[in-house]
């Protein structure tokens, strides 16, 4: 699967919003794009460019690629209700996700990773695919071998300050987690503006 390999905080940068999840984001120390030109001055975007970034970052943020973002958008259009909503609803439901709100993986990246080496299993069925789509009441484990446990726990400390959102029932002693609903609005708490990706896309 072609995914980014580049450096995180370069996305980060560009976006002029840490999206990596690392502590020590370079976007804090050096809060200007990448590039020779990047602490340069810059244009004023025009309304194109303010929805590009905007889809750009939430793009970056869940760590997708063009193609398989706009077809979230598309999934988005034709389903009941606000199409922004629904799509960060998608967006929120990927099992890679899940994880890394859950708190056994650090970062989203990290999260994939723990899906993709068939650690995590949704309802006692093995899943290794990151981007499918866990349900109201599905129960999700990340199940490890002594090697793996010390990884994990790690990760569970690391992101103990990180708030865990209300759709989501952890029980972090056993690797678990459970979908108790489907999340809203308001349970994403990163700035995101998602008419502007609805405006972009409708053109």
């Amino acid at each position: 699967m072609a995914r980014y390999t580049g450096p995180a905080c370069r996305l980060c940068r560009r976006e002029g919003i840490s999206i990596c999840g690392h502590k020590k984001c370079a976007q804090t120390n050096r809060p200007f794009a990448p590039g020779q030109h990047g602490a340069g001055k810059r244009t004023k975007l025009s309304n194109y460019g303010i929805q590009l970034r905007e889809k750009q970052k939430v793009k970056r943020l869940y760590g997708l690629l063009e193609k398989q973002f706009r077809l979230y958008y598309e999934k988005a259009a034709v389903s009941k209700g606000v199409t922004g909503t629904v799509l960060l609803q998608l967006l929120e439901t990927r099992l890679d996700n899940v994880i890394y709100r859950s708190g056994f993986g650090t970062s989203r990246p990290q999260a994939r990773q723990i899906v993709s080496h068939g650690m995590v299993f949704v309802n006692n069925r093995k899943v290794n695919i990151a981007s499918y789509h866990v349900q109201q009441g599905d129960e999700v484990e990340v199940r490890v071998k002594d090697k793996s446990k010390k990884f994990i726990e790690s990760n569970i400390e690391c992101s103990k300050d990180r708030t865990i959102p209300e759709w989501l029932k952890v029980d972090a002693k056993n690797f678990k987690g459970m979908i108790e609903r489907l999340p809203v609005r308001e349970d994403i708490v990163f700035p995101i503006k998602e008419q502007l990706i609805v405006e972009l896309y409708s053109k």
